[in-house]
């Protein structure tokens, strides 16, 4: 059997094994599986390609030039994932995906500069092909760079380098159009006539309207964000095996833009967001205003109260949120948790699809700390069951349990599907403040009779609560 044919066999291998990956990665149980068959694959995709690199004739400097950078890719790979803290993996994959962007813009010059600069004999194109080669070169060329610039944005403002309030351009909306429909105007002149120029051009405006399309989005849309820039970086990596020729890239590609657009989908309908108007403004522009609403005061409560509480209660609910994670409260969640579930308390975990800055970002936490998988119920399985829970404990959310959601028409956030933990007993919150969340909206909770405040990290107050009980 060939090396061409081997290759074909293990990319096939390798696409069928992504695609279990992401069957196992939709389910708690089977996670670590999937993640096991993502990497498998992975591994025998770079074996089958330095394979197909060796045989097709590549030099001996090629090829160690090759592994070196697999080798090194792979330790920083490593080291990141071993120190970077659970509150910093959003704008870690936001960075990852700027790598994928910059990869495709790279591939789509090389392929360029092969064919039209060089006109290297292996890599010669008919005629009647040429013109679709030129299309996939600044295509793949244009969702690259605005995956790039894009992710890079989204990586600063994730991180708190730059402000994550959206960029308000005059017409901003306008400048977006815009840039499409130049974009297309410089694909078909590119066709008819490819000229580096034309290449550049688009390359400087794709990188321009990535990082206007980013910066025009509030640090409420960072969950649609992330997956949005996912979905792109896909549909990059596709591009890129078009242009090189390579089935699994495509493939594999497209399994990442196709179930990243999902995910984007999904993000949206869980905050009651068309996917075009998270990509037109930022989320919560309206709620820049100042409120004047009187909501009346709130109540305190110490933590020595809400111990006693928890201490006679028969339910509770725990809705955590971004704050959880800055805190990094979820060991001490998780053991209130095990201490409330030994004491015969029915204890569960409620969790808004977009409730961190990253889609399944609770999720991870609470199993980081071992919080048992089938006591985490999604949004739509728990919040019938408000009405009959004691207790509430809302650790660092803010926008995902506002209930201006469902009784403000007038709000930015009015019909967004929240948890209703205000349908409890009691509720307790935790925060360092009554301030507005990520949406810059201001909630409506904090102030209603049956909620009381307990102020300070989130961390400290569990552990103090655990020490009272």
């Amino acid at each position: 059997m060939t090396m061409q044919s081997l290759a074909i066999a293990a990319y096939l291998v390798a696409a069928l094994l992504f695609i279990m990956s992401l069957a196992g990665l939709s389910r708690h149980e089977s996670a670590k599986q999937g993640i096991w068959f993502g990497i498998v694959g992975m591994a025998l995709a770079l074996v089958a390609t330095i394979g197909l690199a060796v045989d097709g004739g590549m030099s001996t400097t090629g090829v160690v030039l090759m592994i070196a950078a697999l080798v090194v890719g792979a330790a920083i790979g490593l080291w990141r994932a071993r120190v970077v803290q659970m509150t910093g993996m959003p704008e870690l994959i936001a960075l990852l995906h700027s790598f994928v962007g910059l990869a495709a813009v790279l591939v789509g010059w090389a392929a360029y500069y092969l064919v039209e600069a060089v006109g290297d004999a292996q890599t010669e194109i008919s005629d009647d092909l040429l013109g679709i080669h030129h299309g996939e070169v600044i295509v793949g060329v244009f969702i690259g760079a605005v995956t790039f610039t894009g992710s890079i944005v989204a990586f600063l403002k994730l991180s708190a380098r730059i402000d994550s309030k959206p960029l308000m351009l005059p017409g901003k909306n306008a400048l977006n159009i815009g840039a499409l429909v130049l974009f297309v105007a410089l694909t078909v002149w590119f066709v008819i006539t490819p000229s580096v120029w034309i290449l550049v051009a688009g390359t400087v405006l794709a990188l321009a309207l990535g990082w206007h399309l980013v910066a025009s989005i509030g640090g409420g849309d960072m969950p649609v964000v992330v997956s949005m820039l996912n979905s792109y970086s896909g549909w990059a990596a596709a591009a890129s095996g078009f242009l090189l020729g390579n089935n699994l890239l495509i493939v594999t590609g497209a399994l990442v833009g196709s179930s990243g657009a999902y995910l984007s989908y999904i993000m949206c309908q869980a905050m009651n967001r068309s996917f075009i108007s998270v990509i037109a403004g930022g989320f919560g522009i309206e709620a820049a205003t100042s409120d004047d609403t009187d909501y009346g005061e709130h109540r305190e409560i110490s933590a020595e109260e809400t111990a006693a509480l928890l201490a006679d209660a028969s339910s509770v609910i725990i809705t955590p949120g971004y704050g959880m994670a800055v805190a990094q409260a979820q060991y001490p969640v998780a053991e209130l948790t095990r201490i409330l579930r030994e004491k015969g308390v029915d204890v569960r975990g409620g969790i808004h699809p977009v409730a961190g800055r990253l889609p399944g970002h609770m999720n991870v936490l609470l199993a980081e700390a071992k919080v048992p998988y089938d006591i985490v119920l999604e949004m739509d399985e728990i919040n019938d069951d408000f009405p009959s829970t004691d207790v509430v404990l809302v650790i660092g959310a803010n926008d995902t349990v506002n209930p201006a959601a469902e009784e403000d028409p007038g709000s930015p956030i009015a019909g967004m599907p929240v948890l209703r933990g205000w349908e409890a007993t009691d509720v307790i919150v935790f925060k360092r403040s009554v301030a507005v969340g990520d949406a810059g909206v201001q909630n409506p909770l904090f102030f209603r009779p049956n909620t009381s405040m307990l102020f300070g990290d989130a961390k400290v107050r569990v552990e103090d609560i655990l020490k009272a009980l």
